[in-house]
């Protein structure tokens, strides 16, 4: 294996299976669309038309942005509290790292680090930042693609005229697309927290090792 490839074989695995599912999920959402289409006597869209719709637009940011609500969400959460037992918590008695002190930070630190003041406080937080700001964009993602694919919807099947995007916040079906994924999101995350006190998985970071008690906090 290229040493590249073995560097970075995680990241290159999950975005490719990312972008594989993404297509088959547009090929399958295609025919969906177009068998509803068909329903109401409409003419069929192309599989490149479809990619701009609301219909695959929608479905695309609604389970992105419950995604990053959930890791942005993660990452703050864990940063200030505890799970006693689990893998996913650091210990109990631990508050700050000391790695995390600038005052520790070696030559080849991270510039922000030296520079100190506003970068510094950025770089701080900038995981839960970048994270929480893909949220936010996917959620604007949602509401606009879920004000397309509401409006086409209402026109094919009682003919009432569009609503604009405030229109569709306030709706009930745009908070019901929304509530049904981030639900999903936290009781898969709060399952792994719980689960990782007592089961293992070797080999894995996010598994306490074999050999440890079921008490000891992840490191």
């Amino acid at each position: 294996m290229p040493r590249w490839l073995r560097d970075n074989a995680l990241s290159v695995s999950m975005f490719g299976a990312f972008g594989v599912f993404l297509v088959l999920q547009s090929v399958f959402g295609w025919q969906t669309h177009n068998q509803e289409l068909a329903e109401y006597g409409a003419p069929q869209v192309s599989w490149l038309a479809y990619l701009s719709s609301g219909h695959f637009l929608e479905a695309v940011f609604e389970n992105w942005e419950s995604e990053f609500l959930q890791m942005g969400g993660y990452v703050l959460l864990t940063a200030y509290l505890v799970q006693r037992g689990s893998a996913e918590s650091k210990p109990l008695e631990q508050t700050d790292r000391p790695e995390d002190d600038e005052r520790r930070a070696k030559p080849e630190s991270p510039w922000p680090v030296h520079a100190g003041g506003l970068p510094l406080v950025v770089y701080r937080n900038s995981l839960s930042i970048a994270l929480l700001l893909i949220f936010a964009g996917s959620f604007l993602g949602h509401l606009f693609a879920g004000t397309a694919e509401y409006n086409q919807q209402q026109a094919l099947q009682s003919g009432a005229p569009p609503v604009g995007v405030w229109e569709f916040l306030g709706t009930s079906d745009f908070w019901f697309q929304s509530m049904q994924n981030w639900q999903s999101e936290f009781l898969a995350v709060g399952t792994l927290i719980v689960l990782s006190i007592f089961l293992r998985q070797h080999a894995s970071p996010e598994s306490k090792p074999v050999t440890v008690e079921h008490a000891h906090t992840g490191d």
